[in-house]
């Protein structure tokens, strides 16, 4: 097994080199330092002086690739691309564009957005399985019937309308939580607990329309016929046997918001004023500091093939017909 992570993180060096290089070209060449001066500066008629004085601060002034005039290892040193985007391997995020320190604000930040996503990854799979599991137990019934078309339903509704319908009702009305905002320690379960319960509600329709068809599929392969056959009770099969073998699947589903349980929710946390990396995201790009969106795009990357790593690893503990070669 150590082999196989040792290799998969070879995999994984030029695909990060590829995706920094994207992200490099994207923000430097495409859009070149002159134009991030401008819009930062928010001026129509802005000087020359002042895009030079902007992009000196910022040591956007050297060359991109190759500094021909200096010397030795400084030709490569001393260019953007190295003091830019080499350093996100090493994960030295260097300053943004306004001045701050970007690692010290992900430090800050990520401990708001594991607060919420963890709670609501763990609450919406317990949820969305046990509701496609209740369907799938009385399949071709009233139940399946109603409960499906209630998923429909649920999925034809937006995110942004169980987000503004939710702190109204709750969050106004009822007044049970706070509507907005965040404090630290155990104060903060208060202030995530709507969030929690709104984006579980948010992914109800399509979460278990999902499972359900996986949990179907599973229910009519041989093996589940031969336990039926066996004598175990319906529900026997599906919570022993039909779970456990549907888990590759979901684990599959499960990699693509790992990501998320560090970079944040964009929408809700701009939405409840919770200080994580998701709001923090959205303000860089609002305030066009283009550092951060860089070190926020690539440290998705990261963690998006950690998730696949861990993924894989994980399937040999649900599948022994699975081996890691």
């Amino acid at each position: 097994m150590i082999d196989y992570i040792i290799r998969r993180l070879l995999y994984a060096l030029p695909l990060l080199l590829g995706i920094n290089l994207l992200a490099f070209v994207l923000f430097f060449v495409v859009n070149t330092p002159e134009d991030m001066a401008r819009m930062h500066l928010g001026q129509k008629h802005v000087t020359s002086e002042a895009i030079e004085k902007w992009k000196h601060e910022r040591g956007y002034d050297q060359p991109l690739f190759w500094n021909g005039q200096a010397e030795g290892a400084g030709r490569a040193t001393q260019t953007i691309f190295y003091q830019k985007s080499l350093g996100l391997f090493l994960f030295r995020f260097g300053r943004s564009d306004g001045g701050r320190d970007i690692g010290a604000d992900i430090g800050q930040r990520m401990w708001p957005s594991l607060a919420i996503a963890i709670p609501s990854l763990i609450v919406g799979l317990a949820v969305h399985i046990g509701f496609a599991l209740l369907l799938v137990f009385f399949r071709l019934t009233y139940l399946e019937f109603w409960g499906v078309a209630l998923c429909v339903a649920l999925m034809s509704v937006s995110t942004l309308f169980y987000i503004i319908g939710g702190q109204f009702l709750v969050g106004k009305l009822l007044q049970l939580t706070p509507i907005s905002g965040y404090d630290g320690g155990w104060n903060a379960v208060r202030f995530i607990i709507l969030p929690v319960v709104i984006g579980t509600m948010a992914g109800l329709g399509s979460g278990v329309r999902w499972y359900r068809t996986l949990f179907l599929e599973e229910a009519e392969k041989d093996y589940v016929r031969t336990a039926r056959a066996k004598g175990l009770s319906e529900a026997r099969v599906l919570f022993f046997h039909v779970l456990k073998n549907a888990m590759i699947p979901i684990l599959t589903g499960v990699v693509v918001v790992l990501p998320l349980l560090f970079t944040g929710s964009l929408i809700t946390e701009s939405f409840f004023a919770i200080p994580g990396l998701g709001s923090y995201t959205i303000d860089a790009i609002n305030q066009q500091d283009f550092a951060i969106v860089r070190s926020m795009v690539f440290l998705g990357s990261v963690l998006y093939i950690i998730g696949l790593l861990l993924t894989d690893i994980s399937y040999t503990l649900v599948d022994p017909r699975v081996k890691l070669s």
